[in-house]
């Protein structure tokens, strides 16, 4: 059964420079206000030029393509466990303070001086290999980006008792307090069904569920 925890905020400081202290916190309102006109920019030029079929079917793609992003950067990269003491050092800045003070209120959405950065790298690369598709395709990307940030905060701080909430609340907490080498998706669960990541425990469920069913 996953451990449910307290929803009061905790922290702990970083860095003894205070500029970078300062800028290590972000308020998880923060990505919504910066991403959201821009993906709404995007998408309306996006519109203008290839229309409305083909510009919604691109920023399905790009929901899509965030997921798959998530799951990899979550499972690959924040996951991975370095060596040297240097890596472990920035692997606890990156994300191993997230497993130790996982409450942290202002440190579960990534800062802007992370995002921004990340987002130009995606929105060239996505240039290059889309082209004329890409507003579209970047602006779903970006939606996709946000809603992670925002179901992410949510499931540390807000009770979500009930239906779907309920259910990526579980999840994501199953990754933090059962086993941290299931549950990568936060957003969703559909790359851990793909990539046989499901915790144990809601694979279990499923298949009673099935054999109930199939009776």
């Amino acid at each position: 059964m996953t451990k449910f925890v307290s929803n009061k905020n905790e922290t702990i400081r970083l860095f003894k420079n205070p500029v970078l202290e300062y800028f290590s916190h972000i308020h998880p309102v923060t990505p919504v206000i910066v991403f959201v006109p821009v993906l709404l920019i995007l998408s309306y030029f996006g519109y203008q030029e290839i229309g409305i079929l083909k510009g919604t079917l691109c920023f399905a793609a790009g929901i899509l393509l965030w997921t798959l992003i998530e799951y990899v950067i979550h499972r690959w990269a924040f996951h991975y466990h370095p060596k040297s003491e240097a890596g472990k050092r920035i692997h606890f800045l990156v994300h191993g303070i997230h497993h130790d003070y996982p409450r942290d209120a202002t440190r579960l959405v990534m800062p802007l001086l992370v995002s921004i950065p990340l987002a130009v790298f995606f929105y060239f690369l996505f240039s290059a290999i889309f082209g004329v598709y890409n507003l579209n395709i970047f602006a779903g990307f970006i939606f996709g980006y946000v809603s992670y940030d925002s179901i992410h905060y949510a499931t540390h701080h807000f009770k979500m008792e009930k239906g779907l909430g309920k259910f990526l609340k579980v999840y994501h907490l199953k990754h933090h307090y059962n086993d941290e080498h299931t549950a990568y998706g936060v957003s969703n669960p559909l790359w851990d069904f793909i990539f046989g990541t499901v915790p144990p425990q809601l694979k279990e469920k499923k298949e009673s569920e099935n054999m109930i069913t199939n009776e």
